[in-house]
This record gives C-alpha cells, structure tokens and sequence, in this order.
C-alpha cells in the first residue's frame, strides 16, 4: 500500500513537471514569436493572444494609457464574438474605471475569482460579455507602465492561479522589452526613409515638359536603398534624365548612390557628349576613386529637333524605359544595353535615338517597381505596361502615384519613377 502511494506521488509529481515544463515551452515560443514583430499593432494583438493561449483563458485584452498613464488611449480584445464586438464598438473605450481602473492605479499583478464582488467593481456596461474571474498584469517598458493586459475565464471553468500569474508576468516582461524594440526599430525606419528622400532631388522647373517623381521604401522597413533619380536642365533648351540604383541595401548603398548621383551631375553640367559618353567617363571615375558596388543606370537626354524632339539614351544593365503615346500606345525602349557601372570600363556604351511626338510620356523607372519572386519579369512589364494605359489620362503627379500605388511587384524593393511628358503640338 505505501509503496503504491508512494508510486502515485512520484506519478503526480512528474505530471505537474511535464506541465510546467509545456508551460515554459509555451513561454519561450511565445517570446520567440512576440519578438519576430515590428509593427506596434501586430505586436500588440499578439501579445494578447499569446498570453490567452498560456493559460488558457477565453477573453483577453490590452489596455494602452494615454501619456498621463492615467487613462486608457487603446484598447485591444480578443475572443469576443462579431456580434459582442461590434456593440461594444459604439460605446467606445473603457474610462479606466472599476477593476480597470484599479489595475491602472495599482499595478501590481491582480487575481480575481468573483469580478463584481471586487471593491472596485462598478459593473459591465449594456451588451458586455458577464465575466467572474479576471487576471490582469502591468506591461512596462523602461521602468514606465505602457499599458495592463486583461485575462478573463479560463476555458475549464476555474478560477486563475498562481502559475498562471507567474507565466502571465513573466510573458509581460518579454513584452515590454518587445513593444520597446517594435519603437526603436519604427525610429530608425523613420529616420533611414527621412534619410533617403533627403538624397533624393526635388525637381526643378522642367518646363515645356510635365514632369513628376516619386520614391517608395521598401515593405521592409529600417533598410536605406541605392534608388535614385534626377532631372537637369542643361543649355539649349536639352534636359538630362537619369534613373539608378545602386546594389545593396544599406548605409554604404544609400552613399554610393549620392556619390554616383553627385559626380554625374558634375559630368553632365554643360557638356553636350552623348549619353553613352558620359556614362563611360563615369564609370571610369567610380572607378579610380570609389569602391561603390555595382550600379544600374539610364541616362537619356530630350533635345529639340525641327518642331519636335529627340530622346537620347544610354543604359547600363537597367531596366528599358517605358514610352506611352496621346493614342494610348506602349513600348518599352528595349535597345542594346551596356554593363552595370563598376563591371567593366572597358566595354563599349551603346547609344540609342528616337523622336518623340507631341504630349508622349516617358516612364523611368527602378526594378523595384516590377520585380515579383512568383512571375518572370515579362509578365510584370506588362502588367506595368497595361497599369499605365490605365492611368494615361491623369495628370502626370497623379499618373506616378497610381504607379506606385498599384505597382506590380511585390515589394519587397524600394521604387523609384521618374516620368517626363512632351508639350502638346
């Protein structure tokens, strides 16, 4: 008999080892997966259900305090029914009063089995879930309280525990350290992207032509791009147009690409040799005085022909530009290419031509705006190509931004477009 008793103990014992050994599994998972975050919103939600998961609770939610800490700015739930939801939805946020209140004011971790038995309870508002238990804990990030995360009835029907609360805690202080990553690393997206455009030019009065620029970050935030465009006007009435991008994503692209940027408006400044001229003397500078990484590029010059005007370009491994016509007709300038810059000065820089009727527009642009993992770059052209017949009649600002709008990439890039529009006849 003792030794069948003493047989169920060590059973028992090993029982509650497994599960706290699940539950400490459980916790490591769900600081791996906090973590993987970088979007407040989505950090938020997830810390929610994260915790309603640990311990199995079927409601949960997450206040944020304002900047007084004294009341609630956010409010996030979960596991309220559509309906639930939608009729709590009109009677706005929680006033930090009650139980809520009391964790705001207190907040050292809370455990309740009979929630309107409280001291502090003032009851639930019209059309609010009738709750009993209630397990609530601080989250603070750097020593200041953010906000408290509410649980509510465990789904087996008894009231919260001490492990619970134990594991609850615990999982807070993982996400404090994660909502406070999830800021530092929206900073540095702000200030890399703030960066960025403040290399990128603003552009000047380009008149007879319409002219209109944009530049879009990658889905990817906190990473600087080699992306970047110009337009310059030069004497006797020609305009020099230049679109690039520098391989790489980080801080030495982001300096290559004003390096790059820079020495070629010091090569184009009153000078009248052709694109492809150009572009080799560049390269040839990179060279003996830059380590920059590869770069692709188009430069073009639109010159005044007759009652006209004459497009000149020149590529290095960049993607062909896009011609739209008044009709509503498209064409890629697809013509020899020369090598990427920094590959081989060597080689010779093809230079191409052609006349541009009356109010046609010319699409310059980055790979960043076609680029898909799942279809072949053909099939993006022209999806870009038909995006932009859709667009053709709006005015060139807008035409861009529908561009970017509605890209047909993935991106995962930062984009660049630059579009010029000849006067009408």
């Amino acid at each position: 008999m003792r030794l069948r008793s003493e047989l169920g103990r060590i059973d028992d014992q090993l029982r509650a080892l497994l599960f706290s050994m699940d539950r400490l599994q459980g916790l490591l998972d769900a600081v791996v997966a906090i973590s993987r975050e970088v979007e407040l919103p989505a950090v938020l939600r997830r810390i929610v259900t994260t915790a309603m998961d640990l311990v199995g609770a079927h409601y949960g939610a997450l206040g944020v305090l304002d900047e007084s800490g004294e009341r609630l700015e956010q409010f996030i739930t979960a596991g309220l029914s559509e309906q639930e939801r939608l009729a709590l939805a009109e009677i706005g946020l929680p006033r930090g009063l009650g139980v809520l209140g009391h964790l705001i004011r207190y907040p050292e971790p809370l455990r309740i089995d009979d929630i309107t038995a409280h001291p502090s309870s003032v009851g639930f508002p019209p059309d609010h879930p009738r709750l009993h238990t209630l397990l609530g804990v601080a989250i603070s990030v750097r020593g200041e309280i953010y906000g408290d995360l509410y649980l509510a009835e465990r789904n087996d029907g008894r009231p919260f525990d001490l492990h619970d609360e134990n594991i609850v805690v615990a999982l807070a202080g993982a996400a404090g350290i994660a909502i406070e990553n999830v800021r530092l690393f929206e900073r540095i997206r702000v200030g890399a992207e703030q960066f960025q455009r403040l290399l990128l030019p603003t552009l000047p009065d380009l008149r007879p032509f319409a002219s209109a620029a944009i530049y879009r970050p990658a889905a990817e935030p906190s990473q600087l791009g080699g992306d970047w465009y110009d337009a310059i006007p030069l004497p006797d009435h020609v305009v020099a147009v230049v679109i690039g991008d520098v391989v790489g994503h980080d801080l030495r692209a982001a300096a290559a690409m004003a390096t790059t940027r820079n020495m070629l408006r010091a090569l184009l400044f009153d000078q009248s040799d052709p694109p492809g001229a150009v572009l080799a003397r560049l390269d040839r500078a990179l060279e003996a005085i830059t380590n920059n990484p590869v770069t692709t590029t188009t430069l073009a010059r639109i010159e005044p022909e007759g009652s006209g005007w004459r497009l000149c370009w020149s590529t290095a491994g960049h993607v062909p530009p896009l011609l739209l016509t008044r009709e509503h007709e498209v064409a890629y300038l697809l013509a020899e290419p020369g090598l990427p810059l920094g590959v081989d000065t060597a080689q010779p820089r093809p230079d191409h031509s052609r006349l541009l009727a009356p109010d046609t527009t010319v699409v310059f642009f980055t790979d960043g705006l076609v680029e898909h993992p799942a279809h072949s770059i053909d099939e993006r052209l022209d999806a870009l190509a038909d995006l932009a017949v859709t667009h053709a009649d709006l005015p060139l600002p807008a035409f861009v931004q529908a561009l970017a709008d509605h890209h047909p990439s993935d991106g995962h890039d930062d984009m660049a477009i630059l579009a010029l529009r000849t006067p009408p006849a």
